[in-house]
């Protein structure tokens, strides 16, 4: 048995998420089995297209399974305005000439928590439709997979879609239900941790102009949404599936968790798809959320430098 902790990433690229995707493909202590494709930032023929053209940029050849083209039940609106209608910023980039594996997200999903039972790194980045699927398909997954880092919530309401709501939480909110209901145990890195986990907007430019091909492609795709950042959030930017990224590589990075339990609200009328936490812990549910509240900055930064090759 390898000594490579196994890792399988679901995720809808995105901007963030295709960050996040260059941390993890450098990483030596995981072996990356594949790529579950959801539709979240833009579509899921654009997701699709975006995460075969980063495993091109970066060298890497793993399977990419196609999920879910929608959320299970209402329909929602994407992220385009943030990140480009392709979801890497309008560059017109040669789509690769590699095409998706014919094996659906959800049965991937089952397959690889079966073939690495209690090892299976499993790490969310996009909306959890795919994840949903496969619980529904195989219920005893939850036993199976060694850990399961979301991100995802905003755990005081101070959300990035609604006044409450995080985007990948409020895109299918069922399925996060389905997800945080399923998971006796999970990781969130939420918005809110994000926000004050940012990186000056000019030492970023310096780690692109210091980077290899990897950060020459990152800079261009990702030029769009720095630059609608830079005028919505001032002088940070942002990567939130970056952090949650870095989170799972590096677990010891995280110097602050908050466990509390945690429920995805579905009818509020000003609320729908809030992560509602417990924490006076008032309803005598368990404490299913670890919560990272505090992760190492130098860590985080070295892990995204890494990544451009900077």
């Amino acid at each position: 048995m390898s000594a490579r902790i196994p890792l399988l990433i679901d995720t809808d690229p995105g901007v963030d998420d295709a960050l996040a995707l260059l941390m993890a493909f450098g990483d030596p202590r995981h072996e990356l089995l594949a790529l579950t494709i959801a539709a979240g930032n833009v579509g899921l023929g654009h997701t699709v297209a975006n995460a075969l053209k980063l495993c091109d940029v970066a060298g890497v050849d793993v399977p990419v399974h196609a999920g879910c083209p929608v959320p299970l039940v209402h329909p929602a609106a994407d992220a385009a305005y943030v990140h480009g209608q392709d979801g890497f910023g309008d560059t017109g980039y040669v789509p690769s000439a590699r095409q998706a594996d014919p094996e659906h997200a959800a049965l991937a999903i089952v397959r690889l928590a079966k073939a690495h039972a209690g090892r299976l790194l499993l790490v969310m980045l996009g909306p959890l439709t795919n994840l949903a699927l496969a619980l529904r398909l195989d219920p005893d997954l939850p036993s199976r997979i060694g850990r399961l880092v979301v991100m995802g919530g905003a755990v005081t309401g101070q959300g990035n879609t609604s006044v409450p709501a995080e985007f990948n939480i409020a895109f299918d909110p069922e399925a996060a239900e389905v997800v945080f209901r399923a998971f006796p145990q999970f990781e969130l890195v939420d918005w809110e941790a994000v926000v004050r986990h940012g990186f000056l907007h000019r030492d970023f430019e310096a780690w692109l102009a210091r980077g290899d091909a990897r950060a020459e492609f990152y800079g261009a795709i990702s030029a769009h949404t720095r630059r609608w950042s830079e005028g919505k959030r001032g002088d940070h930017w942002h990567s939130a599936d970056a952090l949650a990224m870095a989170a799972a590589l590096q677990p010891e990075g995280v110097r602050r968790a908050e466990h509390r339990p945690l429920a995805v609200e579905l009818e509020g009328r000003l609320s729908r798809g809030a992560t509602v936490v417990d924490w006076l812990r008032r309803s005598g549910r368990p404490d299913n959320a670890r919560i990272v509240m505090d992760y190492d900055q130098a860590r985080f930064e070295a892990q995204v430098r890494a990544a451009l090759g900077a």
